[in-house]
């Protein structure tokens, strides 16, 4: 196994809290992933794009501030994970502020990194104008041949900067986003403190994502770059999603944004649920975001070393997941999977179960076999009468879908009378006659109703809500 990374160029972003480094992250990759805030200490995992503005792409990695503020328990741990990230990286950009000069910290910082032995550019952040220019002389004193000044937030000497990059990153020797495959998009869900990040260290076996029983340690959603037997994966480790009327500060609000954020941009969701707790009114909301996403989905029920009894661990295996089903009975589609992510138990599973749901995406129900199984249904159990009119069905065709989506949920379109009729009683009554034929596991069944005057199915997806 090996992380997508090692197929790109690596730079990663170093300095003490504060000095710009999430914007500049921002500002190169051109996407808001690292939250950006005034107050010190908010990056504390490392968070990795790649970005394609120079002329080779790059893994950027924005590390959290080295010799960070915040909680006290976390700060080896921020430390450690930023400096795994600088000995992995080819080139290493060393960001200080310009507004508040040289410190002790920066010095301390320059010599860490010179021993790292890796190419370092000094790059001077918050010079807004040229009125500033003249705050970059006094870092001449940390000795480093190539600096640059810029404005992460103004959009300042960025371009100059990747040219700088471009001059001092390894020549590629390997092949280029464009030629590698695709990587599956998975979003990892759940409360806070409910094993997200340390299933997500369980699965690549490295300490990439901080783990601390402070719950909200993981305040951004970030992309976990990762390669297992030939497959791709970008496994995204979202803050823990907590109600609204919770949020102590303005970042967890954003925070939770960005994880709604992520479920939209996931191929596939994971929600994890904390075996020691139970299936929660929260989880449910989340799950509840799963389900209005239309995503496919697979629910994890995490702990396990924390409740499996010594004898019969089976039955009560079984017990657990048909408990948890009932409670998320709106996402049953989803498989459940038990895990322990501190011993690993089960843990590799998740990719059998990602496989199979893959498998089934690609599954289509022949057009004779669906309007037969359909007017079966209709038999069986006809519509109710809503506003003097019942639901007629004409005809029914599986879509061909998106093919740019990687895990694609199956979509029917029945062509009736007037799709205004059916209700949401019927429609899972249909969705689940589907699954008689075709189980379609982890995948929601998405039915789209046109109107009999539409006697061609449409290349739009408008769907009948």
């Amino acid at each position: 196994m090996t992380d997508m990374a090692d197929n790109l160029p690596a730079v990663a972003i170093a300095g003490r809290p504060n000095v710009g480094k999430s914007a500049l992250f921002n500002r190169l990759i051109r996407r808001k992933i690292a939250i950006v805030h005034d107050q010190p200490g908010i990056t504390r995992d490392r968070i990795s794009a790649v970005c394609t503005r120079g002329t080779q792409p790059f893994v950027l990695w924005d590390t959290g501030g080295i010799f960070g503020a915040g909680e006290a328990q976390l700060s080896a741990q921020v430390r450690s994970a930023a400096e795994i990230a600088l000995r992995e990286s080819d080139l290493l950009l060393f960001v200080v502020d310009a507004k508040e000069g040289l410190s002790p910290i920066d010095e301390e910082l320059a010599r860490l990194l010179r021993k790292s032995q890796k190419p370092v550019l000094l790059v001077i952040n918050k010079i807004d104008n040229e009125k500033h220019e003249s705050l970059a002389a006094e870092f001449e004193s940390l000795g480093f041949k190539s600096s640059i000044a810029i404005s992460a937030e103004h959009d300042r000497g960025i371009t100059d900067l990747l040219d700088a990059i471009d001059r001092l990153l390894p020549s590629p020797a390997r092949q280029s986003r464009a030629t590698s495959p695709v990587s599956l998009a998975v979003a990892i869900l759940g409360r806070p403190n409910v094993g997200k990040s340390s299933l997500i260290n369980s699965i690549v076996q490295s300490e990439r994502a901080i783990v601390s029983e402070l719950a909200g340690t993981t305040r951004d959603a970030i992309d976990i770059l990762y390669e297992r037997n030939g497959r791709r994966f970008v496994f995204i480790d979202t803050a823990g999603i907590r109600r609204r009327g919770k949020h102590s500060t303005s970042v967890e609000v954003f925070s939770v944004m960005r994880a709604e954020r992520s479920v939209r941009r996931a191929d596939l969701c994971v929600l994890i649920v904390d075996l020691t707790s139970g299936v929660t009114a929260q989880d449910k909301r989340i799950a509840g975001l799963i389900q209005t996403a239309q995503k496919p989905a697979i629910i994890i029920l995490n702990k396990w070393d924390l409740v499996k009894p010594r004898r019969n661990p089976k039955e009560a295996f079984t017990k657990l997941a048909d408990a948890a089903r009932e409670r998320i009975f709106f996402l049953d589609y989803a498989p459940v999977l038990i895990t322990s992510s501190l011993t690993g138990e089960h843990v590799g599973k998740l990719f059998a179960l990602i496989e199979k749901i893959q498998r089934a995406a690609r599954q289509r129900v022949g057009t004779g076999v669906l309007n037969r199984l359909l007017r079966k249904a209709f038999e069986a159990n006809p519509p109710p009468t809503m506003r003097a009119r019942r639901l007629k069905l004409f005809y029914a065709a599986q879509s061909k879908g998106k093919e740019d989506q990687q895990v694609q949920p199956p979509e029917f379109v029945l062509f009736v009378n007037d799709p205004r009729l059916l209700s949401q009683t019927y429609r899972r009554y249909l969705e689940s006659y589907i699954r008689k034929t075709q189980a379609f596991p982890g995948l929601p069944i998405i039915l789209t109703l046109r109107p009999r005057a539409q006697n061609a199915m449409p290349a739009s997806r408008s769907r009948a809500k």
